[in-house]
This record gives structure tokens, C-alpha cells and sequence, in this order.
């Protein structure tokens, strides 16, 4: 069984992560420096899902921590 702490902790973090590749230019910045420019127009599709996932994880865990 996963602790509820650990649910908020990947959630928040998770969160964090996407939030700034999806808001800041940090990983667009970092793929042209790579040479891999292309690939820039597809992260929407898969971060704002991602975060969406990561804001789940952490709602369970806060809702987790509550009932207990």
C-alpha cells in the first residue's frame, strides 16, 4: 500500500516539473540547444495532459491525508 505522503510528494513535484516546462521556455531552450527544435511543437500535447495528471495525483493524496 503507497502511503498518501508519497502520493502528495510525486503529485507536487510532478506538478512543479510540467508546470515549469509547460510556462517557461526551459525546455524549449534546452531542445534547440540539442539541436531538436522539431520536436518543440508536439509538448503541449503531451505536458498540459501530464500536468493534468500530476494535479490528479496530488488531489488524491491530499483527499488521502484528510480521510485519515
Amino acid at each position: 500500500m503507497i502511503h498518501e505522503s508519497n502520493y502528495l510528494i510525486t503529485g507536487v513535484f510532478g506538478t512543479v516539473i510540467s508546470a515549469m516546462c509547460c510556462f517557461t521556455p526551459i525546455l524549449v531552450m534546452s531542445l534547440s540547444v540539442m539541436g531538436l527544435s522539431a520536436i518543440s511543437t508536439y509538448l503541449d500535447a503531451i505536458l498540459f495532459p501530464a500536468m493534468a495528471f500530476f494535479i490528479i495525483i496530488t488531489l488524491v493524496g491530499l483527499w488521502k491525508k484528510i480521510r485519515t
